[in-house]
């Protein structure tokens, strides 16, 4: 997947404000945020759900579930609620951003579901990186004309770039099919990889051999391998090892720092190729990064990301998002109705969090004039 086409400018104007305009979701594999928001940017109500996972349980049990967080949402904003199943008022514009909406033909499908809950008169479907993206993208970079690109890096990694008039560049993001290496999951398969071969003698010694097992009270890799090949430790807690890893590469072990940076490697290789795909190589564009991995403040990875970022494109600013994601699917809908910068910023002040006092508020650079809801890579984790 490379470059996309630009896309046909969305005509002002909208409801009247209270009516609610735009439905926003950002739903992930761990959990779904809807808000009903004005056209002026004013939110009107909102629902938290489960994780949105269609290839475990299919495209019609995911939209089942997520229906019922869009029905609660619906009844924060109405006082009413809805009946399970029942007709819910059509909104304008539905900005629906998806895990697992990864190839143009997913987002297609999920479209089609979507459009047939008769929630909105437009649905508009995209891949959950373009939440962190648009979240990122703060006044200052342009609300009538964004542009960046954005890292995530969560259980998984994925990388998108967008350009003001519409264009994208993004990644199928699908795992080692794809091409991809790293985030919790991929860090934690290296982890457990190098400490078994440095147990059975195989491999050069490292303290992930003694740490891991530790981690879940154990005394061997041997017995860790046990646990988890026969189930007794589920297999989804290897996500667990991560800030272990990370621990043990900053107490100076040789394997972790290799595999932390490997991570940072892949996070700027991503970043610069959507930079030169979207021609934003020459010119001061911010790279947001987002994603547990990113926000959590490693030191280790947040300098060798500053430095290779500034080696191969020295024209880039990266910050760590900080808002909620959802803040991107509002503003991205708020976009397709062709809304302001003051419905913008009435949207932002929902769902941005409150700066810490006397924290940086943004990364000094060319690319940023002012203040906004991000923080700059290596000054600590982000808040949750």
């Amino acid at each position: 997947m490379g470059l996309s086409e630009p896309r046909p400018a969305a005509p002002a104007g909208g409801p009247a404000p209270g009516v609610p305009a735009v439905l926003a979701v950002d739903a992930g594999n761990s959990k779904t945020d809807v808000a009903l928001l004005a056209a002026d940017g004013t939110v009107l109500g909102a629902a938290r759900g489960g994780g949105f996972r269609p290839p475990v349980v299919g495209v019609a049990a995911a939209v089942d579930a997520l229906a019922e967080t869009v029905a609660r949402a619906h009844a924060d904003a109405t006082g009413d609620a809805a009946a399970p199943g029942g007709a819910l008022p059509p909104v304008r514009q539905v900005m629906a951003c998806l895990a697992n909406a990864d190839l143009p033909v997913e987002e297609e499908q999920l479209a089609a579901a979507l459009t047939g809950r008769g929630w909105g008169d437009e649905v508009t479907v995209q891949n959950d990186t373009f939440a962190i993206l648009r979240a990122g993208l703060t006044e200052d970079d342009g609300d009538g004309a964004p542009r960046g690109v954005a890292v995530v890096c969560g259980a998984g990694i994925n990388c998108a770039g967008l350009l003001p008039d519409g264009r994208t560049a993004r990644f199928p993001a699908i795992g080692r099919l794809s091409g991809d290496w790293g985030g919790g999951g991929g860090l934690s398969e290296e982890a457990l990889w190098h400490a078994a071969r440095a147990e059975d003698g195989r491999g050069e010694p490292t303290r992930l051999r003694t740490a891991l097992p530790a981690h879940f009270g154990l005394d061997s890799m041997y017995a860790l391998i046990e646990a988890l090949h026969l189930g007794r430790i589920p297999y989804a807690r290897r996500l667990e090892l991560t800030p272990v890893l990370f621990r043990v590469a900053a107490e100076g072990d040789a394997v972790a720092d290799s595999l932390v940076a490997r991570m940072a490697e892949e996070v700027v290789t991503m970043a610069v190729v959507a930079l030169r795909r979207l021609d934003l190589l020459g010119r001061p564009a911010p790279v947001l990064l987002g994603g547990s991995i990113l926000a959590a403040g490693h030191p280790l990875l947040d300098d060798r990301i500053t430095g290779l970022l500034a080696r191969r494109a020295p024209l880039a600013v990266p910050r760590v998002v900080r808002a909620r994601p959802v803040l991107g699917a509002a503003l991205l809908g708020l976009d397709a109705l062709g809304a302001g910068p003051e419905a913008h910023r009435t949207a932002r002040r929902h769902f941005e969090p409150a700066a810490p006092s006397g924290a940086p508020r943004d990364v000094p650079g060319p690319a940023s004039g002012g203040a906004g809801r991000t923080r700059p890579v290596g000054t600590g984790p982000a808040p949750d």
